[in-house]
């Protein structure tokens, strides 16, 4: 089996397991809607069962009319690989935009896991869980992206309360300050270790902070027994997550439609 096939077989779509409290999912033919776990909805499939025109065109007017009555953005996830090749033309046609593309990439766990994670010096790695510490996460992000990121606080709550064992939380701190944090889920049935967040503050960039928490989170998943590490990966830490030897499979880009 190819990587980008594990990939499409075990984690898509992409549905929380067990889904935490006040989140909803639903199924509309091939596609999944998620409610109450992130900002606005989220939309995933494994793939689309072949519909073309018409068809197509129809199952995406559902969901823009449904969060238009909902008020609420959405965020459908279309991988390049995805069929029809006219898909993104279609959405961008009913009002859906896209966003920064990102890369999947994937790469076997056990070589990242034998390093140890190095940290600059002054700086710890710490798992945490508690509310306070998910709103320091929050507070680094919102002065690395200027923007509100309230929603990472009560999401990753709900996910950890569902399950405790189905992520972990990593922060890098220096003295009292987080500067960066990502996170690692271990979705069920699964041979994979997915990796989010990486987000660090500018002054401490380059220093090797995103590789020692990479490898922290690597470290957790090979005592988990996964095998895979996948990640959407940003252009900044792309090439980083490349020299560690993961590979990309495909490319990721959120089409947010905004009522």
């Amino acid at each position: 089996m190819t990587l980008r096939a594990a990939y499409d077989n075990q984690l898509r779509p992409e549905i929380p397991d067990p889904v935490p409290a006040g989140v909803t999912v639903e199924r509309d033919g091939p596609l999944v809607r998620i409610f109450g776990l992130d900002a606005g909805g989220f939309l995933t499939y494994r793939d689309l069962g072949g519909l073309t025109g018409d068809a197509l065109d129809e199952l995406i007017a559902r969901q823009v009319e449904l969060f238009r009555q909902r008020g609420e953005s959405v965020e459908w996830k279309l991988n390049g690989h995805d069929e029809p090749a006219d898909l993104a033309d279609r959405l961008r046609a009913a009002g859906f935009v896209a966003q920064e593309r990102e890369t999947v990439v994937i790469g076997p766990v056990a070589p990242l896991a034998a390093a140890l994670p190095v940290a600059p010096e002054g700086v710890r790695l710490r798992e945490v869980t508690s509310r306070s510490d998910l709103e320091r996460i929050a507070a680094m992000e919102e002065e690395v992206w200027q923007e509100d990121r309230s929603h990472l606080v009560w999401g990753l709550a709900k996910e950890i309360d569902a399950d405790p064992h189905s992520i972990t939380v990593v922060v890098a701190e220096a003295d009292e300050t987080v500067v960066s944090a990502g996170w690692v889920r271990f979705p069920a049935n699964t041979g994979f270790g997915t990796l989010w967040g990486g987000s660090t503050l500018p002054q401490w960039r380059r220093k090797g902070i995103y590789r020692a928490l990479v490898t922290y989170r690597a470290r957790l998943a090979d005592q988990r027994g996964r095998t895979l590490l996948q990640v959407d990966a940003s252009e900044d830490s792309r090439p980083i997550l490349q020299r560690l030897g993961l590979v990309p499979v495909t490319t990721t880009t959120p089409y947010v439609y905004t009522p």
